[in-house]
């Protein structure tokens, strides 16, 4: 039951998801919305993205001319039809980012800075008083190494896309489109920051120590060497090993994605945010445990992940809006509290009260009166489940409780059962035998006398 309730809303959001799609095939449709577009100074940013991809692509050697033209044709494709370009058009900055950094190995060695190596290690030692990075990779153990690996080397390529896909499914789709941007740019300025500034990694001081570095040598995969080794692989070692960017220490990318990604989870499921925030944090630790970066990278990506954060924010995703589930998707469902305790609904409810439920849902339609109607129309009710509203007198006496006036007080609506319980109780014929739990006062039966009661016990001897 814990299981296959969110299992079902999951389902639920991903069908309004679906239908909130644009399926138009019809490349007319994007034209005719191009036309009716209204330009505003901040369109200009595609010029930038059109002139940044043109460079990259020019500069590409593999795959070479003229098979790389099928980039920009099958992107310009992609464009044209709605049912794609809904998905491509906010996804510019991500695509770009991806162009940059797989294009900046292309760059001849000429033009490219001298990477810096003792700059970093300066730097944490001037600002942190030591060299923080280097005493946490002192003490190595096969559970720390698979602690560190899950959210550097999983986390850091899967979890963008899930958080995609939340969005997606729970939030509008200006969250999505806030999500592709901030993230995109986000990462390509980092990447343009790694070009101009190339800084080496702790890895680099470990195996070569201070002497300068040049372009010729190679990355390395740092400690997830040891998971290779644990898990009898060479993956990482040949990823990094073939890395576009070896001197790309700063500002380190894994830590700024892993504070976009939690400031995005956080103020749009702010129930997560406490636990978002600790994987960021074990995630910076694993950047300088796994000789990767320094501690002034991470501090770097992070302050870029917060700033492109909140200088991209729309207007309308900001205070109670962030929280506004999309189109086509209700609110929260309302959990009785059989849900939440995962017990069994008893009969009456599951039955011949889904009307019910559904005010239930809805707090500010909800009536009580109107519900008991409901149900004492409806099939019979286990009066085990009481209602937790306690009226100002019980219900059973209302009916027979006379006013100042000396009629009865009109009856509110009660429930059929307690009504049916309170007639069988009788003023007049309990008034007579002297006792009344109704009525204005309570009268003492008389006391008979010892007189009284011989003769009252003579009489049916006699008799």
């Amino acid at each position: 039951m814990a299981v296959v309730q969110p299992l079902r809303r999951v389902g639920a959001a991903f069908v309004a998801a679906v239908g909130r799609l644009d399926k138009s095939l019809s490349p007319s449709d994007t034209l005719n919305r191009l036309r009716q577009h209204k330009w505003t100074p901040s369109d200009a940013i595609y010029i930038f993205h059109i002139v940044l991809a043109t460079f990259w692509i020019t500069i590409m050697q593999v795959p070479g001319f003229p098979l790389k033209l099928l980039i920009p044709i099958l992107y310009a494709i992609a464009l044209l039809i709605p049912f794609t370009s809904q998905f491509f058009v906010p996804a510019g900055p991500i695509f770009l980012y991806l162009l940059s950094f797989y294009s900046s190995k292309f760059i001849p060695k000429e033009y490219r800075p001298t990477p810096s190596v003792v700059l970093l290690p300066t730097l944490e030692s001037v600002l942190y008083g030591a060299n923080v990075s280097d005493i946490l990779t002192r003490f190595t153990h096969p559970i720390l190494d698979i602690l560190a690996w899950v959210p550097y080397g999983v986390g850091h390529y899967v979890i963008p896309f899930i958080v995609a896909a939340f969005i997606w499914l729970f939030r509008p789709k200006e969250a999505l489109h806030f999500w592709a941007s901030a993230f995109g740019y986000m990462n390509l300025t980092g990447v343009l920051i790694q070009i101009i500034f190339p800084c080496a990694a702790p890895w680099y001081e470990l195996i070569y120590g201070l002497t300068p570095a040049d372009y010729t040598i190679r990355g390395s995969p740092g400690g997830l060497a040891r998971i290779d080794k644990l898990l009898h692989s060479s993956t990482y070692t040949t990823a990094f090993s073939n890395s576009p960017l070896v001197f790309g220490a700063f500002p380190s990318l894994h830590a700024a994605s892993a504070t976009m990604e939690a400031l995005f989870i956080s103020h749009f499921f702010p129930q997560t945010t406490k636990w978002v925030f600790g994987y960021a944090a074990i995630l910076y630790w694993a950047t300088m445990y796994l000789t990767h970066h320094y501690l002034v990278d991470v501090v770097g990506g992070s302050c870029l992940a917060v700033a492109f954060f909140y200088l991209l924010m729309p207007e309308e995703l900001k205070g109670a809006a962030a929280t506004a589930p999309p189109g086509g998707l209700p609110a929260a469902s309302y959990r009785s509290k059989y849900e939440v305790y995962d017990l069994e609904e008893p009969r009456g409810r599951r039955g011949g009260s889904r009307a019910n439920g559904a005010i239930m849902r809805d707090a500010e339609a909800y009536d009580l009166e109107e519900l008991s109607d409901r149900e004492s129309d409806g099939e019979e009710m286990d009066i085990t489940f009481r209602s937790p509203v306690v009226p100002e007198q019980p219900s059973s006496a209302v009916p027979l409780i006379k006013s100042s006036g000396g009629r009865a007080s009109p009856a509110k609506k009660s429930h059929r059962h307690t009504a049916s319980i309170a007639s069988l109780i009788r003023s007049e014929e309990r008034g007579e035998e002297g006792w009344s739990p109704i009525g204005g006062s309570f009268a003492f039966p008389p006391t008979p006398t010892r007189a009284q009661a011989a003769e009252e016990g003579k009489g049916p001897r006699a008799s």
